[in-house]
């Protein structure tokens, strides 16, 4: 008689154990974001110019140096911030100084981040300036159309040698 209420009792857990994994399983529902919006999401990794300017060395400072130390310019290994700006149908969407990663600031700078947006047709402004130049300007400017639909992602990334910004 002990045996039989040791099974019956071992039964009724892993039934409600099965029952509760079941539920969890298929419910409560879990949306990746609000419905009706769509995703911009913004992804890259980029090094921006030295921060100053190499010199050239003089003939008697190279002389000073070790042989195997005797390069000819003399350049520094920090890098400019980067200066992103996100403009979604004229209105600032978000703006960042990016610093350079690394002990000595030599790094790339890197950003990813998650925009929720309503979906329809928008126009999106992306600008960056990776250049120590001090007029205020940006180096890259990307103007691009989206149509987005409910549900939604488009990357967006950075490559230089495709013209700047490239939206997908």
């Amino acid at each position: 008689m002990r045996d039989v209420f040791r099974y019956a009792t071992q039964a009724a857990i892993w039934i409600v154990f099965i029952v509760g994994i079941g539920y969890l399983s298929a419910a409560p529902t879990y949306r990746h974001f609000p419905e009706g919006e769509a995703l911009l999401k913004l992804s890259f990794v980029h090094g921006g110019a030295h921060a100053v300017a190499c010199r050239k060395r003089s003939r008697e400072e190279l002389l000073k140096l070790a042989p195997n130390m005797r390069r000819p310019n003399d350049c520094s290994r920090r890098r400019v911030d980067l200066q992103l700006e996100i403009e979604l149908d004229g209105e600032p969407l978000f703006a960042a100084t990016l610093p350079p990663t690394g002990l000595s600031g030599d790094g790339p700078s890197r950003i990813y981040r998650r925009f929720n947006v309503s979906s329809g047709a928008h126009v999106l402004i992306l600008k960056l300036r990776d250049s120590r130049r001090d007029d205020g300007g940006f180096d890259y400017v990307t103007r691009t159309e989206l149509g987005l639909v409910p549900g939604q992602s488009a990357a967006i990334d950075f490559r230089p040698n495709h013209g700047g910004f490239v939206v997908r």
